[in-house]
């Protein structure tokens, strides 16, 4: 994911913006499998499970491509049918999670709630979604130097499009009174590294749940972000 590190672009064209949601996909690997089915679709989701596993225990560079075939009973040509190699298994399982947290502020046009309760809504699918892609969610953050060039380029141009639909609403909230903030970029960077340092800390069996954690996240974030008043149920601010 890497958003906490990425710099906010002018905001596009509602066009642009648009067609730039529509090209979300992963740069393409060069498996054998040609065509999907529901039986090899379940292939692939066993590979990936036993390979984030493996990834999330001892990290990438110290997995092979043998653990992977071990840990799932198989033989490595049933894994290269599937897949090139590691990387792009590791790139798969990045890419699921990138999307669902980079298109958290993503809003139907017949959307007609509030700048603020956009901010709120959005923000806090993007605390949801990072803990509940753990640990996939966090590989970007661990090890950001893995990644092809070419998958970097594509995370990027999604991050952007993230910054570009949050900035302007913030600016729009602050704009109606509803949030208090000096520079709505650092500001948008700022709210973002709070579940981007997630993968610092974060463990799936600590003493919180995952709704008890985003709630305490999402706190502090409206404090980040300035909110000036108690923050309700995004689902209840329709007239704001």
């Amino acid at each position: 994911m890497g958003i906490t590190s990425a710099t906010p672009h002018k905001p596009a064209s509602a066009q642009g913006q648009a067609e730039s949601a529509l090209r979300v996909h992963l740069p393409p690997g060069t498996g054998r499998q040609r065509a999907a089915t529901q039986g090899t679709d379940v292939q692939r989701e066993r590979i990936l499970q036993a390979a984030a596993q493996l990834f999330a225990a001892q990290g990438y560079a110290n997995t092979t491509m043998a653990q992977i075939v071990r840990a799932l009973g198989v033989t490595k040509p049933f894994v290269y049918y599937y897949f090139r190699d590691k990387l792009e298994i590791f790139e798969t399982l990045s890419w699921g999670p990138t999307v669902e947290c980079l298109t958290s502020m993503d809003f139907p046009p017949e959307d007609t709630r509030c700048a603020r309760a956009k901010v709120m809504d959005g923000l806090e699918r993007l605390i949801r979604a990072t803990i509940a892609n753990f640990p996939c969610a966090f590989f970007p953050y661990r090890e950001p130097q893995v990644y092809r060039p070419e998958y970097v380029a594509e995370q990027k141009r999604i991050a952007h499009h993230f910054y570009n639909q949050l900035v302007p609403l913030l600016e729009e909230a602050k704009r109606d009174g509803d949030l208090d903030f000096d520079d709505p970029k650092i500001t948008a960077l700022a709210a973002c590294s709070l579940p981007g340092f997630l993968y610092s800390w974060y463990k799936p069996d600590g003493r919180y749940s995952i709704d008890d954690l985003v709630d305490k996240l999402c706190v502090l974030t409206w404090r980040l972000i300035g909110l000036r008043q108690p923050a309700r149920n995004p689902e209840q601010q329709e007239g704001c």
